[in-house]
């Protein structure tokens, strides 16, 4: 922006809470021109507008720039209501959603301030005034329904990982050598599925197990397994054997434990059901949201409809990104360099300073195309191989990063993926 047009700007700083919104104006001279509270609500949104618009009525100001820490979900109400607020559309009005850690490290510059509401918001409208933003305007409702889609999934897959983490506890307790059979020895593939909880559930105790002739037991295994075990025979002597090696507990202790176990997979049960709801829904938003940008990250073997929602839903446009550079800082996917003098750290830490949500599909994507493409395999097994630590970690971080290049690549172009050795990319 150009000194002349940072003359003619308003800069707005709002401190957000649940409650109240603070709001704080600045010229570019560093004079406060306004300072009031109002809640945070639509009546306070209006009197924000109202106050807003009184002000810039027969001013010199052509331009607004309202800034506000990117706080949870308490900010998405008055950034949606002032980005397409009538009142502010004659003043080419931009929102922005700052990072709360850039503002925090700004505020270090003053000396001696304090922690009080009023001086957060004239602390962001003066982050704002000496052109310190560098993210993109707030984007409207556009992407909200889909980021809300893609968000509450991420939070479903957590709650789900975190109840089987929690359910392990108690099969341990009950079913000590069950609880800590390895994939290969272990005679399920889903240590969740019907048959698996049959028998947790279903045999009160280890003894049940143990004491049960073997044929009893291969019958138990075809029928909660439905006859799809192709050596049910081995299924119960592995079964058998964990039971008569596991600990034995007092009887008062296996009906709670059972309980527990059992309450644990409802739980896990409900939480793939809705998982597998979301991904519907999902699928619906994003097929007539972005069906271009869509399309050109599903084209990438490994990347499905939820990996390519959960990226778009936090980047937006492509367009609003200079770089793929930019699009990894965003993400947070970049390193602060460690080295002094001559010494040079191999364990430099991530900055995680970006976007953790788009951080997290990047990621977990770039873990699914390592799969299935060998290009991006040979890579990750080079870096894996490069270093003793962190192996898995800093392998697929430094695959992201790579995988992010193709990401701002396809999507700055409007291209399907081609794999390598095709001359040709189809454009869309």
């Amino acid at each position: 922006m150009k000194k002349s047009e940072y003359l003619s700007t308003l800069f707005v700083g709002i401190d957000v809470s649940a409650r109240e919104n603070v709001i704080c104006t600045l010229n570019f001279e560093q004079d406060k021109l306004l300072e009031f509270t109002v809640p945070n609500s639509q009546p306070g949104a209006d009197k924000i507008a109202d106050k807003l618009s009184a002000l810039l009525a027969g001013s010199h100001f052509t331009r607004i720039i309202i800034a506000l820490e990117s706080t949870s979900f308490y900010g998405i109400h008055i950034a949606n209501f002032l980005s397409s607020c009538a009142l502010l559309a004659p003043y080419n009005t931009y929102v922005y959603c700052l990072n709360p850690k850039m503002v925090a490290n700004y505020k270090k510059s003053f000396i001696g301030m304090g922690k009080k509401d009023p001086i957060d918001a004239f602390v962001i409208a003066d982050f704002a005034r000496v052109g310190r933003i560098s993210c993109e305007p707030w984007r409207g409702s556009q992407f909200l329904a889909l980021q809300r889609l893609t968000r509450h999934r991420l939070h479903l897959v957590e709650c789900l990982t975190r109840e089987k983490t929690y359910m392990l506890t108690n099969v341990f307790l009950k079913f000590s050598e069950f609880a800590t059979l390895t994939n290969d020895n272990h005679p399920f593939s889903n240590k969740y599925g019907a048959t698996a909880s049959a028998v947790l559930t279903d045999f009160l105790s280890n003894e049940q197990i143990a004491e049960a002739s073997i044929e009893e037991l291969i019958s138990f295994v075809c029928e909660k397994g439905k006859n799809r075990f192709s050596n049910p025979q081995e299924v119960a002597s592995i079964l058998q054997a964990a039971a008569r090696n596991s600990y034995r507990l007092d009887k008062c202790l296996y009906e709670p434990l059972t309980i527990a176990i059992a309450s644990s997979l409802n739980c896990i049960k409900a939480f793939e059901a809705e998982i597998k709801a979301i991904d519907k829904a999902i699928e619906k938003t994003v097929s007539g949201l972005n069906p271009t940008e869509y399309l050109c990250l599903k084209s990438i073997p490994g990347i499905g409809p939820v990996f390519a929602s959960g990226i778009l839903a936090e980047i937006g446009s492509m367009h609003a990104f200079s770089s793929h550079s930019a699009l990894a800082k965003y993400a947070g996917i970049v390193w602060n360099e460690n080295q002094s003098g001559d010494f040079h750290s191999d364990d430099t830490k991530m900055s995680k300073a970006g976007n953790k949500f788009l951080r997290y599909y990047l990621i977990e994507a770039t873990g699914s195309v390592v799969r299935h493409l060998p290009e991006y395999d040979a890579f990750y097994q080079k870096k894996f191989h490069e270093v003793k630590i962190h192996q898995h970690k800093r392998a697929l971080a430094l695959t992201s990063r790579k995988f992010i290049r193709l990401v701002f690549g396809l999507l700055a172009k409007n291209q399907l993926f081609v794999p390598q050795g095709v001359d040709h990319t189809p454009n869309l």
